[in-house]
């Protein structure tokens, strides 16, 4: 047991070489940000120069998750088939295509399909990206890599912003169509460049490829030991024989990922059914939070609360990006120290503080149209949407994805995470084609009002349904779930106290 802690402690799960090709593989979701960021910023030109009415509006910002949806269910299977880091090219391959078709839209219907296309790529980003992370990092640093994407997402929405910003100079006709073209170049050096990256050594594993499995866990360990002692805890938890030289895959290569759907859904265990109500929930809740709407929005709340010319708003949009990326970068500083629900659960109070006072500011500032709005009701309305982001990018944001990625046994975890991110697509483009809709039924302070309530109810189901994994190797995660609900909600904590690992110090599995 002491010489396990030796090899889990200290430098392991450090490796500099794991950290880098975590942050390589996560770059394609700075593209995905990009895109919804410059979006933000694109539409104001986009309906004037193309003359769209807000239902063209709403359709254009949601139609990206709805084609998400393509992706990410399509994701998982792909990757169980060609891999995780050829999965990574083909996404950059297919935004590639869809940034060079919005970059050269002649008109709506063209614009549309280059975002759907854009959408798929969407879908398999979101999918990929803290998947390759979970499975190539090990449990001492796993909440941070595999929050990479999201501060990898936040920062290409700041980089959208400030393209934006610049890109408004041009004129009309050239200026949106620059914005939203620009995110084909990185598009096509990160399909090339990532293919020098080392494959999951866990999907290798899978298909059977134990040699070149470990060759992987020997680059992104810190010692030779550490590197057998994973590849024992991977072999088990892919069904594989453990003892001995030769080792027999029960699957054969090319069957991985078959049969995942029937035990998702028709004949899960128990454990199972809770990690699937545990990941889907989380991906159900974060946009319920009113994440999207407020990114996306941004410009139109702060017109609302008083930011009248277009350069000030595109400029308060650049800060809103700025605070988003600050916050997550404190997220992952403080996700493998603190804790996932620690993070999560103070996240959510900060969000439901800032929708509440977010709300009450801009019901004012509206109800004192078309007369001087009060100054302290500006004020709020402004400050509580830089509160609202920093909660926000400091625990549900970041964790959601490192939370999700993580809580699936292996033999799932690829096409678990592909549903999930369909949930988060379809939740994300709920939200960003009604929300022009809802505001203007219910008032936007109304509508901030309604948010609030969601992210309260969000609260009760991560404290009560969502045990702690910090510190847990992939492998042992489903361990955690083994507790029945009734027993978490009669005593929350104590459904993460289950024993260190299932391997001995010296690498063999325990019986």
């Amino acid at each position: 047991m002491g010489e396990e802690k030796q090899l889990r402690g200290g430098h392991a799960g450090k490796n500099k070489y794991a950290v880098a090709c975590s942050i390589i593989g996560s770059i394609i979701s700075i593209l995905m940000g990009y895109d919804t960021g410059v979006m933000s910023g694109a539409m104001l030109f986009i309906k004037e120069d193309l003359k769209t009415n807000d239902t063209q509006v709403q359709v254009l910002a949601g139609i990206l998750n709805v084609c998400a949806l393509v992706g990410s269910l399509t994701a998982g299977r792909v990757s169980d088939w060609i891999g995780r880091r050829l999965t990574i090219s083909l996404a950059a391959c297919i935004f590639f295509a869809g940034s060079a078709l919005m970059g050269l839209a002649p008109n709506f219907g063209m614009l549309l399909a280059g975002r759907c296309v854009a959408g798929v790529g969407v879908g398999y980003a979101l999918m990929i990206a803290p998947v390759y992370a979970a499975e190539i990092s090990s449990a001492q640093i796993r909440g941070s890599v595999t929050s990479l994407p999201e501060i990898c997402i936040s920062f290409g929405i700041l980089v959208g912003y400030v393209a934006n910003y610049l890109l408004a100079k041009l004129p009309l006709v050239y200026g949106w169509r620059a914005m939203l073209g620009l995110g084909a170049l990185p598009s096509a050096a990160l399909a090339v460049g990532v293919l020098a990256m080392p494959e999951s050594p866990r999907w290798l594993v899978m298909q059977g490829r134990v040699e070149q499995a470990l060759a992987v866990l020997r680059q992104v360990c810190d010692t030779a030991a550490e590197a057998d002692m994973r590849l024992a805890e991977i072999k088990v938890a892919a069904g594989l024989d453990a003892t001995g030289d030769a080792v027999a895959a029960t699957n054969a290569p090319g069957s991985v990922g078959k049969g995942v759907w029937r035990e998702m859904f028709l004949h899960p265990t128990p454990p199972v059914r809770r990690i699937l109500v545990a990941a889907f929930g989380v991906h159900f809740f974060q946009h319920l939070t009113g994440i999207e709407a407020v990114v996306l929005y941004s410009p139109r709340i702060f017109k609302a609360a008083g930011i009248a010319t277009r350069s000030e708003i595109l400029a308060a949009t650049v800060g809103v990006g700025v605070t988003k990326t600050v916050f997550i970068l404190t997220a992952i500083l403080l996700v493998d120290r603190v804790g996932r629900r620690p993070l999560y659960l103070s996240s959510l109070a900060g969000i439901v503080a800032s929708l509440a006072c977010l709300g009450v500011g801009l019901t004012v500032v509206e109800r004192s149209a078309p007369h001087h709005s009060p100054a302290w009701a500006v004020v709020l309305s402004i400050l509580t949407v830089f509160t609202f982001i920093a909660s926000f990018s400091v625990g549900v944001g970041p964790i959601t994805w490192a939370y999700s990625s993580e809580v699936y046994p292996l033999r799932l975890r690829a096409q678990g995470a592909s549903v999930g991110v369909a949930i988060n697509r379809v939740m994300n483009a709920g939200v960003s084609m009604t929300f022009v809709s809802l505001y203007k039924a219910v008032t936007i302070g109304g509508a901030f009002f309604l948010f609030a309530g969601l992210a309260a109810v969000a609260a009760a189901f991560f404290y009560f349904l969502c045990p702690e994994t910090q510190g847990r190797p992939l492998e042992e995660i489903e361990e955690v779930f083994s507790r029945g609900w009734l027993a978490r909600l009669r005593s929350p904590a104590a459904a993460v106290e289950l024993p260190v690992s299932n391997v001995d110090g010296g690498g063999k599995p325990r019986p």
